[in-house]
């Protein structure tokens, strides 16, 4: 079995839009736009995301916005068939470095309640709950729970 842990983490590009659209399609219900990322790639000067690339292939990826001294994960999704197989907490741990480098002290996220795979993964690398946001999930009115981390 491959060694996707050890896949190589970059910054995600312009170019790289395409691919990780059929990530984000694979692992959400409602996903993004091209627009979305295009837009947080291009205008937004809080936002940095990066790929997993295995071989020449994008297989995950994650955004964070870094503000002043706080950063928030926007989106971590890892494509079906590599899921389980660390890229997503490899992807995790080095947003979360890169933020703690950009002077950030904490970092939050959002998560769907019923997301048991990721909350174990967020409480691994040290995130508590910090609440609920009712009905947060356009697609079926699903509560999100708010975790954050000390750097």
């Amino acid at each position: 079995m491959a060694q996707f842990d050890t896949a190589h983490i970059r910054p995600m590009t312009i170019s790289d839009i395409d691919n990780v659209m059929i990530v984000e399609h694979s692992a959400f219900d409602v996903p993004w736009s091209k627009k979305a990322f295009e837009n947080e790639l291009v205008n937004n000067h809080f936002a940095s995301y990066f790929v997993a690339e295995f071989g020449e292939k994008i297989i995950g990826y994650c955004g964070v916005w870094v503000i002043v001294d706080e950063a928030h994960i926007t989106n971590l999704a890892v494509l079906s068939g590599y899921r389980g197989k660390k890229v997503g907490e490899t992807l995790l741990r080095h947003v979360m470095l890169y933020a703690q480098a950009k002077g950030s002290r904490t970092i939050s996220l959002e998560v769907r309640v019923g997301n048991d795979i990721a909350k174990g993964l967020y409480r691994k690398l040290g995130f508590r709950s910090g609440g609920i946001r009712k009905n947060y999930y356009s697609n079926n009115g699903e509560d999100a729970l708010v975790m954050w981390v000390r750097l």
